[in-house]
């Protein structure tokens, strides 16, 4: 198969880097296989993105709400029609990612859901708030901020971006958008897509090595906000650069989320199912999924013994080959992460337990797999409960009381998102509000549990600000207050 190669798509055009280097992306199910080569944007690429979007913003901005809406619409009834070309995207995306088909096909065409599912948001939206006093009434407005910079990681590259570009269009800013350089061509050819679809300039794509031209994006005087998407040790860094300009940031984070089942949790094989999808879905690589899991000692082995077996069930290996239900992971230095916690915990004595099937004794040697695995009863003081995996491994940890559960919970610094699972949702409720999360699903977990109606984002450690819902739209605009003596302005 032909390696691709994708361009930056600056002001309506797509183009090679301005100094016409590239960089290599190969299948992590077989590395020595190249799968294509992306551009490698410089400097001056930024300049230029940056400089489309400031002049495209004027026009963009004064279109109406509903207008805006109209224009996503329509991207999203024309992004997936063609069937073909929608299943090679798809499966690029497999090879250059590593995950299953199946996930791949629901990320690819979920874009397109996201972007109608916005448009319908702007009646909502779209009218100002008035308050009247004794002195003085007042129209609160709120008004497109500008360029808004997109930075994207690579483990849903285009689900995340569903999250928050169209809502920076709906709420009438230009957008730049980062992708990660380890999941590239399918993301990059998407998104050319849709910038084609709109007028010149709103929609521009960098691609390159974030370590070369991430402060530069950051720190660029155009930039009216950055939503940044990722781990914790880079957000510090993007909160830090963005302060250079006092920059408004929306930091969506790492996470390390507890699920706490209760004693009267339906221990039945379709919970198990939903239970290991929660956990292990993208080999793992998921900032939302399952990653401490903490179970009362009564039905701990009976836990144990059904999420297993539903892991032993699963075949690791190509994520294009039939009967696969778990790829590798995406880049070498997350599959030597998770070694290092599980060395460690192997060291301390812990019971780690490897389940499923090897689709090919060969191809596991030489990629970037590993068997999904149970860390049983895990020390709480252990790097693989204290530190967020992002990979098909699970700590379980036995408890005695509620308070106890909840305390081992909240003993985190991240705080993303949760779960209770427990047969009286009244119950799991009151629990949940005990959670330190910004998002807390009851009998599920991950992304398969959210429908992009509500506010998504972390506390603490892991974010500031919210993607998704009406919310998310308005992460993107400035609030601007018109007030007058009473009688005078309505």
């Amino acid at each position: 198969m032909e390696p691709v190669t994708t361009d930056l798509f600056i002001n309506g055009v797509a183009g090679p880097a301005a100094g016409g280097a590239t960089y290599q992306l190969v299948n992590p199910a077989r590395p020595s296989e190249v799968v294509g080569h992306a551009a490698a944007a410089s400097r001056d690429d930024v300049d230029a993105a940056m400089r489309a979007a400031h002049d495209a913003f004027p026009a963009w901005s004064s279109l109406s709400m509903a207008e805006r809406a109209a224009h996503l619409r329509h991207v999203a009834e024309h992004l997936n029609a063609d069937a073909e070309e929608t299943t090679a995207r798809a499966r690029l995306l497999t090879r250059e990612h590593g995950k299953t088909l199946f996930e791949t096909n629901i990320e690819v065409t979920r874009l397109a859901d996201r972007l109608a599912q916005v448009a319908g948001f702007a009646d909502r939206l779209q009218d100002d708030d008035t308050v009247s006093g004794k002195m003085f009434d007042t129209v609160v407005t709120r008004k497109s901020r500008g360029v808004s910079l997109l930075i994207v990681p690579w483990n849903w590259p285009l689900a995340i971006l569903g999250s928050k570009l169209p809502h920076a269009l709906l709420a009438g800013n230009t957008v730049v958008i980062k992708l990660s350089e380890f999941a590239t061509l399918a993301p990059a050819q998407t998104i050319m897509k849709i910038a084609a679809m709109l007028p010149p300039g709103v929609v521009n794509l960098i691609t390159g090595d974030g370590t070369v031209i991430g402060d530069d994006l950051v720190t660029h005087p155009l930039v009216r906000q950055v939503n940044f998407t990722g781990s914790i040790r880079i957000g510090r860094h993007v909160m830090q650069k963005a302060a250079e300009n006092i920059t408004p940031v929306t930091l969506e984070l790492g996470g390390n989320d507890p699920g706490i089942l209760l004693d009267d949790a339906p221990l039945s094989p379709d919970f198990f199912k939903k239970l290991y999808i929660s956990c292990f879905l993208t080999s793992g690589q998921v900032c939302m999924a399952l990653k401490r899991l903490y179970v009362p000692r009564a039905i701990f082995d009976d836990v144990i013994d059904g999420l297993g077996a539903v892991m032993d069930n699963q075949m690791v290996g190509d994520g294009l080959k039939d009967g696969v239900t778990m790829g590798p992971l995406t880049t070498p230095q997350q599959k030597r992460t998770v070694e290092i916690m599980l060395e460690a915990a192997a060291a301390a004595g812990q019971d780690i337990r490897h389940y499923g099937k090897i689709e090919d004794e060969a191809d596991f040697a030489a990629g970037r797999f590993l068997r999904p695995s149970l860390v049983i009863n895990a020390d709480p003081a252990l790097s693989v409960v204290r530190d967020e995996q992002f990979g098909p491994t699970l700590p379980v940890i036995a408890y005695d009381s509620e308070d106890e559960a909840v305390a081992m919970a909240n003993d985190s610094d991240y705080g993303l998102s949760s779960s209770v699972w427990s047969d009286d949702p009244a119950r799991a409720v009151t629990l949940a509000r005990r959670l330190e999360a910004g998002f807390t699903n009851i009998n599920s977990h991950g992304p398969t549990a959210m429908d992009g109606l509500s506010p998504f984002g972390g506390v603490k450690q892991s974010g500031i600000g919210r993607n998704f819902g009406h919310e998310g739209v308005r992460q993107f605009q400035e609030v601007h207050s018109i007030s007058g003596q009473s009688g005078q302005i309505f």
